[in-house]
């Protein structure tokens, strides 16, 4: 059992923080680095990068909606063209200060509404790929088991990759609960260490309904951006450890 795990980090912009990023390097193997869009700022992917290429945590570009007043959590109908030369734009502003700080992007997690929409929107998912492809084809996509992307990312030769949120709540077919619905997001420590080991170990998850869901991946996310995000993600980390699952980047 060989698992990655996630976070989204570098969500700070100018004198506002959030989360601590440090300390979540210090636990996962893979970080999301905010790329401007929704959160982030140069001075902060500068740092994130350094500290992440400092610790051999790989760097994924966590493209997203121009939409830093809603943090990239609402929807936009955007044409193909301009959502695709937006996701270029922040792949490669990312990758350049990440190989300025020594090390470089090697795959791309779309970010909240994006990530959502490109579940289940061949036309935006294909905008999203098609950047990808533009950028580098053999940067691998993180998308849910399940979602569109693998087919359109499949045409195009770009990889993806599966994965699942420990702190998440799922509905009955498989997708994430909407944020505003009570519930989507889990606090307790125990709960969410306790569906990252189910997820790693028996390939499933609880829905919201109480039934199991089948849910294979290779990477598990835990978000940097929740209260008490530090403990939580340690909590998930020890409890896949003991569990005898190898924590490595997919990358």
């Amino acid at each position: 059992m060989v698992i990655d795990l996630n976070a989204d980090l570098g969500e700070g912009y100018g004198i506002w923080r959030l989360g601590d990023d440090l300390a979540l390097l210090d636990i996962v193997t893979s970080a999301n680095v905010a790329c401007g869009f929704h959160a982030g700022d140069p001075v902060t992917i500068r740092r994130t990068c350094a500290a992440a290429v400092d610790r051999g945590v790989a760097i994924g570009a966590q493209v997203s909606y121009r939409d830093r007043a809603h943090f990239g959590r609402r929807e936009m109908d955007l044409e193909p063209e301009e959502l695709c030369a937006e996701v270029l734009y922040q792949l490669a502003a990312v990758d350049g200060i990440a190989r300025a700080m020594g090390g470089r992007v090697s795959y791309v997690k779309p970010h909240g509404a994006l990530y959502n929409r490109i579940c289940r929107d061949e036309v935006q998912a294909g905008a999203v790929i098609d950047a990808v492809a533009d950028y580098d084809p053999t940067l691998p996509v993180l998308t849910l088991p399940g979602s569109v992307v693998h087919e359109v990312a499949a045409v195009a030769g770009v990889p993806t990759v599966n994965e699942a949120f420990a702190d998440r709540a799922y509905t009955p077919a498989g997708m994430l609960v909407p944020r505003r619905e009570p519930g989507a997001v889990i606090h307790d420590a125990v709960v969410v260490a306790a569906r990252a080991r189910q997820m790693a170990v028996e390939g499933s998850v609880t829905a919201s309904d109480g039934s199991s869901v089948q849910l294979v991946a290779r990477s598990i996310c835990v978000h940097g951006d929740t209260p008490d995000a530090v403990r939580l993600a340690q909590r998930v980390r020890d409890a896949l450890l003991a569990a005898g699952v190898v924590l490595q980047a997919f990358t």
